[in-house]
């Protein structure tokens, strides 16, 4: 019973995910989660705003299946096969939050500095959640696709315009962290 309380190793997770790349390319799908963005864009009608969201978006309901799978699977992952909600931090790396005004680092997933309701109804967090959800968007349709479809498909698929995403996904994330990140908080 404690296998399924513990993370997975690589050598268990990393071949499920060969696995289910496998069955995607055998079927002729691309995974990705920016993609299902565009179908609810579609499904919503966008498409009478800008001819980018203007197609069949029956096509992809099979992506939006995968997406509530994962929303589900997360949800159970949390509530039912998380026996601890605390993270095991480097202790630096505490100290170093806690210098920016995180409380209680490595205590839960998501720091209540950032996460929780009273926050994000803040003008500071409003705007945090709106400026960081249009980066993310721009960002995703910009490089083609986002850090999943390109880390895990396009890598796969020996892909160079993706290679050359996620390089600029941890370069961006860098300079979050060290430069950004600090100014905020």
């Amino acid at each position: 019973m404690n296998f399924i309380f513990e993370p997975w190793a690589w050598y268990v997770a990393g071949p499920m995910i060969t696995l289910v790349m496998f069955f995607l390319f055998y079927f002729g799908k691309k995974f990705g989660v920016s993609s299902n963005l565009e179908t609810l864009c579609a499904i919503g009608g966008a498409g009478k705003l800008s001819d980018f969201f203007n197609f069949d978006w029956r096509k992809n309901t099979w992506n939006l299946l995968f997406i509530l799978g994962t929303i589900i699977g997360g949800f159970v992952a949390f509530q039912f096969l998380t026996i601890d909600a605390s993270v095991d931090l480097n202790p630096q790396t505490v100290q170093d939050l806690a210098d920016l005004g995180f409380q209680n680092a490595g205590a839960q997933y998501l720091p209540n500095e950032i996460f929780s309701i009273d926050t994000m109804l803040t003008l500071k967090g409003f705007v945090i959640l709106i400026v960081a959800g249009i980066l993310v968007g721009f960002g995703s349709r910009y490089a083609g696709g986002c850090t999943s479809g390109h880390a895990i498909v396009g890598l796969s698929n020996f892909e160079l315009p993706s290679l050359i995403s996620v390089i600029g996904f941890f370069i961006g994330g860098l300079i979050m962290t060290w430069f950004i990140l600090p100014l905020i908080f």
